[in-house]
This record gives structure tokens, C-alpha cells and sequence, in this order.
């Protein structure tokens, strides 16, 4: 089902009267990537245009956005924060100033869950006036095995940072303790103490998690895990375990939510972790997309065409059967959500996908894509150019 990436969409969604093509062009940023383990965006420098963080194996570096068709500047943030490597980062505007706020996780080191001090670290990083030069670390409270994070906007419009690593404690083999996600309150001095708390997920191998946001209401964050996905919830006690579990008795790596419109939702899934297969649930249904990929490390949901549903990106690290790697878009072609058609973005450039995420860098309000290859050891952005 390799094909390069032209859509029609009236031929898509019904209703639509007036033929629309998109197309997506891949260009190269930097092809001396050493992992790309984690990719951010947003604006670093304050000029109004979206930039590319990346969480790399011994540095934290940012891209500047240069406008159309000029050439990407590479900024080191931070290198060698920990003896062992990086491995996740975020980055948002938290304060209102038009510039992004960064944390990162390092320290990588999922084979050792009893010591903390070989296993796993959180820094919050300051920035200096000029962003171009490094940045301070200022380390905070962590668990073994770090992992991934996320910035999540609270109802109030305060933020707090969600850490999540991928054993509890002493854990082996997915067995023992469960994972403690560890949720940060943003203090006036953030070169001081960081408040936090820990909540007990009694999850095992936690991958990813979710933050579910919308306009001035945080729904949860969705945790995907050895044992599914599991929603928990912020109320006057702190964050605790819903009790909804989104997927149940099935093992998940990478979990997004998304849209199908007129209110309904899906949630898109790799199973298990690192996983072969990429799922869609809806309300009434489970469709398997696709079962030819291996260790599949990469997911978004974002309506890229305009078609007021989402569309369901993956990315996937490791040969499959057909020897490829890549990343492919999933088009929803009808209201239940269980009719997609798969399309290649860029056959021209190969990646391995260790993470991707949308972002409009361009600024024509159409979402591109961007990717970090590990194998492939590049940073590549997929432009959309959707023919409006």
C-alpha cells in the first residue's frame, strides 16, 4: 500500500462538492541525528515562529525556524546532563511570554530499577536572555527508568509537569511495584524546589501517556501500559486513577485521542509496546489498521486536511517483513471510524521513526509533520502542502 501521498479528498468524505488534493514533501534537517529520542516544537526564541527541540542521545538542542526556504539553525540547550543517555523532552509556553518552556528526561537506563542514582533524572531547563547559548539544568525530584512527559494545562490555566517513567521501582520483567507517575507543580522560583506528587498507577512497563485537553478543561491523562490504557484524573485530593480504563487486558505503547467530529472521539493505539499492529477504538469497535510494522515507537491524531476529523499518524523504527521502515497517514473514510486508507508521506526519504509529532512550521495554518529517525539518524520535517 505504498503510495506517494495524494489524497482526494471529495473522493474521502462525502458532502464534499468542490475537489481538494494535499500532498506532503519530506526535507532532511539534520542528518547527523546520533538517536532522536524525543521531538518538541514550538517558539524558543520569541519570534513568532514554531522551532524543533530534540531530545538526542547526549545533547538537548533546538532548530531555528528560518522562514520559508532558508536553512535550519542547529542550538545545543544542554550536552552531557547525565552519564547515560537522554530520552525525553517537552516544551510549552507555560507563562504567557510567547516562548516555550523546556524539561527533559535522561539518565536512560531501563535495566536498572533499584538504583536511582544510575537510573533516570528530571531537569527543568532555564534559559538564558540570548536562547542561543546553553541553558541552566535545574534538577529535580525522579523515579528509576524515566521516561516521557508532557506539560498539562489545568482547568484553572496553571501547568504542572507529568513524568512518567516505564517500571516502578525494583520492578522486573513488567513484575513488582508499579509505576509512580510523578506530577510537578510549577513553583515562582523554578531554580528552587519543585513540588510534586506520586501516584500510584498500579501499571507495569508504562510507555506513553496522554494529556486529553480541551478549551479551559483538562479531561485526564491517558496512560498506556503493559496492561492497556488507564485514564487518571486531577481533583481537590491531587491526580488519582479513574477507573476507566480506555483499553483494557491489552498491552499498549503509544497512545493519542482524536477526533471523528460531531463530537465523537477515537483513540488511536500501537500494540503492544513497540509493538506490530496500530488500532483505532471507537465507541462500538475495535479496527486493526495495519499489522505491518515492527516495533512501532511513533503517533499522532490531528486534522491535517481540513476535513473536521482527524487523521491518524504512525511511525515505526525497525525492518519489517518487506524490509521497509517509515512513516504512514491513516484518511477516516467514513462516521464510525472504521474505514482508513494508509498512504506513504515521502517515499524519497527513508527513516527509521523513533517519534513524530504535527506542527504548522510554515505558518499557513495547515499542521506538517516531524520526525526523528534512530537508525536512519535524521530529523525530517514532512510539509504539507494541501492545495486549499
Amino acid at each position: 500500500m505504498k503510495k506517494q501521498l495524494l489524497l482526494l479528498i471529495a473522493c474521502c468524505i462525502p458532502g464534499f462538492v468542490s475537489a481538494q488534493t494535499a500532498t506532503f514533501t519530506g526535507e532532511t534537517i539534520d542528518d547527523k541525528v546520533s538517536i532522536g529520542y524525543g521531538v518538541a516544537s514550538g517558539d524558543v526564541d520569541g519570534d513568532g515562529k514554531t522551532d524543533i527541540l530534540l531530545a538526542d542521545k547526549k545533547e538537548i538542542v533546538w532548530y531555528k525556524n528560518p522562514g520559508k526556504g532558508q536553512a535550519w539553525t542547529r542550538y545545543v540547550i544542554a550536552k552531557d546532563l547525565t552519564e547515560q543517555d537522554n530520552v525525553c523532552i517537552a516544551a510549552r509556553d507555560i507563562d504567557g511570554d510567547g516562548k516555550v518552556e523546556v524539561a527533559v528526561g535522561a539518565q536512560w537506563n531501563p535495566s536498572e530499577t533499584k538504583d536511582s542514582k544510575k537510573s533516570g533524572a528530571v531537569f527543568y531547563m532555564v534559559s538564558p536572555e540570548d536562547r542561543t547559548q546553553p541553558w541552566e539544568p535545574v534538577k529535580l525530584h525522579h523515579e528509576v527508568t524515566i521516561h516521557r512527559m508532557q506539560w498539562v494545562k489545568k482547568a484553572d490555566g496553571a501547568f504542572q509537569l507529568a513524568v512518567l517513567p516505564l517500571h516502578g521501582e525494583g520492578n522486573a520483567g513488567g513484575e513488582g511495584a508499579g509505576v509512580k507517575l510523578i506530577i510537578f507543580d510549577v513553583p515562582e522560583n523554578r531554580k528552587g524546589l519543585w513540588p510534586f506528587e506520586l501516584v500510584e498507577t498500579n501499571m507495569h512497563m508504562t510507555h506513553n501517556l496522554q494529556p486529553m485537553e480541551v478549551p479551559g478543561r483538562m479531561l485526564g491523562l491517558a496512560v498506556a501500559g503493559k496492561e492497556g490504557v488507564q485514564v487518571f484524573l486531577s481533583g481537590a485530593d491531587g491526580w488519582a486513577p479513574s477507573g476507566n480504563w480506555m483499553v483494557a487486558d491489552k498491552g499498549v505503547g503509544e497512545i493519542r485521542t482524536g477526533s471523528l467530529g460531531k463530537n465523537q472521539l477515537f483513540t488511536a493505539t500501537v500494540e503492544p509496546m513497540h509493538g506490530s499492529a496500530l488500532v483505532v477504538y471507537t465507541k462500538d469497535a475495535r479496527t486493526v489498521l495495519t499489522e505491518r510494522i515492527k516495533e512501532g515507537h511513533a503517533l499522532a491524531c490531528a486534522d491535517f486536511f481540513g476535513q473536521g476529523r482527524d487523521q491518524v499518524v504512525m511511525g515505526w523504527r525497525n525492518p519489517n517483513v518487506s524490509g521497509e521502515t517509515g512513516v504512514r497517514i491513516y484518511v477516516g473514510s467514513d462516521a464510525e471510524g472504521k474505514k482508513w486508507q494508509e498512504y506513504t508521506l515521502d517515499e524519497k526519504i527513508k527513516i527509521a521513526c523513533e517519534d513524530l509529532l504535527p506542527a504548522d512550521l510554515d505558518g499557513d495554518g495547515d499542521l506538517d509533520i516531524i520526525a526523528s529517525g534512530r537508525a536512519t539518524h535524521n530529523l525530517v520535517v514532512y510539509w504539507n502542502q494541501r492545495k486549499k
